[in-house]
């Protein structure tokens, strides 16, 4: 297949309804078409608002291939800019995050600006006079990128000048980071601790595709948390509580009709969650005074609601994942085409026991970290997808698991909990927003 996909219609021919070519995992002028239009034209996750409390505070990131900051202005408000200088294109911030004061300062030639990106001095200026400086787009300060929203404290921006609108790209999706909020006695999390960061060797899109893949925990982590769970067989007939990390890893090694009945919902526009009836996280020891501190705050039935809601892994597509029963939130950041940058954070429950936050931690460092034994295994299985996606014995990545010929697309619906329904789900949206508007249409017809 020639890899000329700035034409539309080579591009449609990379999804089928069951398989996708094995071009979108591999082929570096999709990566860069991607970087072009799929994470301009979506909504895309930048940084949570507890990160950036006071006037001055900023955070730094990526969207796609752009960088960018977030900034807490001297109104409080939050502003998304580009982190590029409108003189020389000099990065204004290096650090991950940090407080600039008053104003930001281009370390090159001191362009100053103002927390919300307007431009607040120019050092010698008179050396532009008569030069047209005033008319030029450099006088505007730091460039604001197309939307910001700031839902929940959870900071999202789009690229894009005009698009889908915020509420219309999530929808529904919403209630998972509202069940994740609502499980602190106070309706507040704030992030704590660094993230926990981690390289793949591998395309972007596998890494969200296996937030929703429930037919690998029981082979690909047998070796790790199989093991885990056979000492601890051994070693409870000495008597003594479960540990917690047992109590982690245990759950990975469900049998197929546990993930199967536990079921995944899908949303439109890639979005969707394992997890519907119940999950791996809904079977933890109850820490002392949590409940009653919720039913306080909300009352009996809808503190029951809020705590019997055990999502699994809900994808907010593009590139994150949340996990509302114990509080993370995952960044899928693509680098290369075979290259995922894999940040995972931790959020404290304001107001809640110690302890949850302390069964977050575990959580997060026993799954997610570089040092972790389960993210080992999976990261062995992405390195070899990436490597056996260049044999040429076939092209085709099947999706096919619990498909039905017709299945309706950017719906909401549930299906098994093994299905692969989300993962066709995620490669529609990916379709939908790598085209420009009306060829998607066109696609999709």
């Amino acid at each position: 297949m020639p890899a000329t996909y700035a034409d539309p219609a080579q591009l449609r021919a990379l999804v089928k309804p069951e398989a996708v070519h094995r071009d979108l995992y591999t082929d570096p002028e999709v990566f860069r078409l991607e970087m072009r239009h799929l994470f301009a034209n979506t909504w895309v996750y930048v940084g949570h608002a507890s990160q950036i409390p006071n006037p001055g505070d900023y955070l730094t990131t990526e969207i796609g291939d752009q960088p960018v900051m977030a900034s807490r202005h001297t109104d409080g408000q939050v502003h998304v800019l580009y982190n590029r200088c409108p003189h020389k294109g000099t990065k204004i911030a290096s650090e991950a995050c940090g407080n600039t004061g008053k104003f930001f300062r281009c370390p090159y030639h001191a362009w100053s600006f103002k927390t919300d990106g307007s431009l607040l001095a120019i050092p010698f200026r008179k050396g532009y006079e008569g030069t047209g400086l005033e008319e030029s787009e450099a006088v505007r300060g730091l460039a604001p990128v197309g939307a910001t929203k700031v839902y929940r404290d959870f900071i999202f921006a789009r690229l894009a000048p005009t698009g889908v609108g915020f509420e219309e790209f999530f929808g529904e999706s919403l209630s998972s980071i509202d069940n994740m909020v609502d499980r602190s006695p106070e309706g507040k999390l704030v992030l704590e601790g660094a993230p926990l960061r981690y390289m793949h060797p591998c395309n972007w899109k596998m890494l969200v595709e296996n937030q929703t893949d429930t037919c690998h925990p029981m082979v690909a982590h047998e070796s790790s948390a199989g093991t885990a769970v056979s000492v601890w067989e051994r070693e409870q007939a000495k008597g003594g509580p479960k540990p917690m990390a047992v109590e982690v890893y245990a759950p990975f090694m469900a049998p197929y009709d546990f993930f199967e009945k536990m079921g995944l919902r899908v949303w439109p526009n890639g979005h969707g969650h394992t997890g519907v009836t119940t999950s791996i996280h809904a079977d933890y020891s109850a820490i002392p005074g949590y409940y009653d501190q919720m039913v306080e705050a909300y009352g009996k039935e809808r503190a029951e609601k809020i705590l019997g809601e055990n999502r699994h892994n809900t994808v907010y597509f593009p590139n994150i994942m949340v996990k509302g029963p114990i509080q993370t939130l995952r960044v899928f950041k693509p680098i290369a085409a075979d290259k995922t940058l894999v940040e995972s954070y931790t959020f404290r429950l304001v107001g809640a026991p110690d302890m949850l936050f302390e069964r977050t931690l575990m959580y997060n460092r026993l799954i997610n970290a570089p040092t972790s034994i389960v993210g080992h295994d999976d990261l062995e299985m992405y390195e070899r997808a990436q490597l056996g996606l260049h044999a040429d014995g076939m092209e085709w990545v099947n999706i096919q698991r619990l498909y039905a010929e017709g299945e309706a697309e950017d719906v909401t619906d549930v299906a098994g909990g093994t299905s692969e329904r989300q993962m066709r789900n995620q490669f529609h949206a990916w379709l939908k927003y790598m085209l420009p508007e009306g060829q998607a249409q066109e696609a999709a017809e």
